[in-house]
């Protein structure tokens, strides 16, 4: 958030943990590579099925990657926080 407030962009903070993953975020997020955290996965799920992810981030979002920039319709995981740029340019 400080790089993006830095650079002056105006950006939306969604709290998924508790407001959930926008339904239409769902299909680009489970597409993302690494968006789900296997150390936090508490079932076994196919990590190459883009169904099964977003069926667990819509049920059960606490496994996904963080911080997490969704612009334009596309996204990326903001580690390093660097990452993000990519996505402003």
């Amino acid at each position: 958030m400080a790089l993006l407030k830095e650079r002056g962009v105006a950006f939306e903070e969604w709290r998924y943990l508790t407001e959930g993953v926008h339904d239409e975020d769902l299909t680009l997020l489970a597409g993302l590579a690494g968006i789900v955290r296997k150390s936090d996965l508490e079932t076994d799920i196919d990590l190459s099925d883009e169904k099964a992810i977003r069926d667990l981030l819509r049920s059960n979002p606490k496994p996904m990657q963080r911080p997490v920039l969704v612009h334009k319709g596309r996204a990326v995981i903001g580690r390093p926080p660097e990452d993000i740029l990519q996505l402003l340019d």
